[in-house]
């Protein structure tokens, strides 16, 4: 059937990409973990920003944080910079879309937190322009983008997974795997068998 080879292209490409970005991006997925899990240690946040499909990793990933990944424990502090949707539409509307989240880092962010900045392309102008905010206010910064962003978001970025592709799709679904193991990594380590329950 049609389908059924369109399909398993699909699964090929999508593993294909998997097995790249776990080849190549080991040492820095395991890295940003640990950045991930001193940073909670040490009483500070994350804040993440992103659009479209980013937006949703990043409030994706502040939920798992703050509610649970894979069981019931205290509650870990992270904010997505993508859901007040006054404060995106009067910053937008009032100055420029491009420093939505930069005039949100300038106040939220503080000594000791980490921005985490999510762009498949590596050209989001407003991801950016928080990367530097953040950079201004000595903040830890980390990216997730694709290969165009290399050069780009992850040029302004303290640690950064490039996810070897240029496909949206593929970025997205090596982004979604990655967060998976970092926020499985974060839990385990600071809550399973610990006396922080």
């Amino acid at each position: 059937m049609a389908i059924y080879s369109s399909l398993t292209a699909e699964f090929e490409a999508h593993m294909a990409t998997l097995q790249q970005t776990v080849a190549e991006c080991a040492a820095d997925i395991h890295e940003i973990a640990e950045q991930i899990i001193a940073c909670f240690q040490r009483e500070n946040k994350i804040l993440l920003c992103g659009n479209g499909g980013s937006a949703a990793d990043a409030q994706h990933v502040a939920a798992e944080f703050i509610n649970r990944f894979r069981f019931d424990r205290p509650a870990l502090p992270a904010m997505a910079l993508t859901t007040d949707s006054s404060i995106l539409t009067c910053i937008g509307n009032d100055s420029s879309f491009d420093f939505v989240f930069s005039r949100q880092v300038e106040v939220l962010a503080n000594s000791g937190d980490i921005l985490i900045g999510i762009s498949t392309s590596g050209g989001s102008k407003n991801v950016l322009n928080a990367l530097d905010a953040a950079h201004k206010k000595g903040i830890q910064t980390i990216g997730f983008t694709g290969e165009k962003g290399r050069t780009t978001l992850g040029a302004k970025c303290d640690h950064c997974i490039v996810i070897p592709s240029a496909d949206t799709a593929r970025i997205q679904e090596a982004h979604e795997f990655v967060w998976h193991f970092i926020c499985g990594m974060v839990e385990e380590r600071l809550f399973r068998n610990s006396n922080n329950m």
